[in-house]
């Protein structure tokens, strides 16, 4: 069971893997490449972790039915869960939150106490004097403005090459005044089959600075299942959890090596590794720590590591 309080800092250290599923869907395009599922050279795809985390943001922002069952379940007050990274955004309003101890805009940006925030560290002298900020207010946001987050996503690799297909899409009502009907040449682009692993890290050392709670922890956590599924889209429509794993360590410091855990939990390709595959058939999925890392006890001779499962 997640060990967390309202406390700044009062969770543990965290080591989480993520094993995204992925059928018929585009799970990340690049913009680089007419928005083509993301691909490495030797054809293994990848997804973004701004991606995944930008999901995470919208369950929050859109206070729907995710946030209102999560919510209640944790009792969190909305008004200290806001989204520091939304449209629309008023810069000058949250650099004078970042003003003085910068508390005001720590109680209000959930995303911005997890993940960390630098995006008003770009803004130059004379804006903010444009603005109204004096000398002193301006030292004061661009230190706060810096910092680095308690939660870090790495990027999502598949364990095996992928495919992608490019289909035409049509459109039986035209979109040009002159056309009665439209067409999208190769505009569907998806990856029939892929099973991506992105692991992610909890670092409770970062708190004191981002304000990052163990509540804030537990709503990360508990939204981790609900990303996917709830942010379906046209291009979007398959893409789910196999599996999702988070290794609570016994103390803020860590008790053993995060690559360990990983690669503990990753699954592997039974057969054909350099090959697509066309199911999750094709691959074997731990359901354990080894003996080697479950065993492993901490100064106390307590359990070092807990393994949860987050579906």
């Amino acid at each position: 069971m997640l060990t967390y309080t309202k406390d700044v800092g009062g969770f543990k250290r965290g080591t989480g893997l993520l094993v995204i599923e992925v059928r018929n869907s585009n799970p990340n395009g690049d913009p680089d490449r007419d928005s083509d599922p993301r691909q490495r050279p030797d054809r293994r795809g990848e997804i973004s972790p701004v991606s995944y985390k930008r999901k995470l943001r919208d369950l929050v922002e859109w206070k729907g039915e995710v946030w209102e069952a999560l919510s209640n379940d944790l009792g969190l007050d909305p008004a200290h869960f806001g989204i520091l990274e939304s449209r629309g955004r008023d810069r000058a309003a949250i650099a004078k939150q970042l003003t003085g101890d910068g508390q005001a805009f720590k109680d209000a940006y959930w995303d911005g106490r997890v993940f960390g925030n630098t995006f008003l560290e770009s803004m130059k002298d004379d804006e903010a004097k444009k603005h109204g900020f004096k000398e002193q207010e301006i030292k004061e946001f661009k230190a706060n403005a810096i910092r680095t987050g308690c939660v870090h996503f790495g990027l999502g690799l598949s364990i095996a090459p992928i495919d992608i297909e490019r289909h035409t899409n049509t459109n039986k009502a035209g979109v040009q005044d002159d056309k009665d009907r439209g067409m999208a040449p190769m505009g569907y682009r998806f990856v029939p089959h892929g099973l991506y692993l992105m692991p992610f890290f909890v670092n409770p050392s970062a708190a004191a600075r981002t304000g990052c709670t163990g509540t804030d922890i537990a709503l990360l956590l508990e939204l981790v299942r609900y990303a996917y599924p709830h942010t379906r889209s046209h291009a979007r429509p398959a893409v789910d959890l196999a599996r999702a794993w988070y290794v609570e360590h016994s103390d803020k410091l860590g008790s053993c090596s995060d690559f360990a855990i990983l690669d503990a939990l990753s699954p592997t390709k039974l057969a054909d590794p350099d090959q697509p595959s066309k199911s999750s058939a094709e691959y074997r999925f731990p359901d354990a720590l080894p003996e080697t890392l479950a065993s492993k006890t901490d100064r106390q001779g307590n359990a070092a590591l807990t393994l949860i499962d987050l579906l």
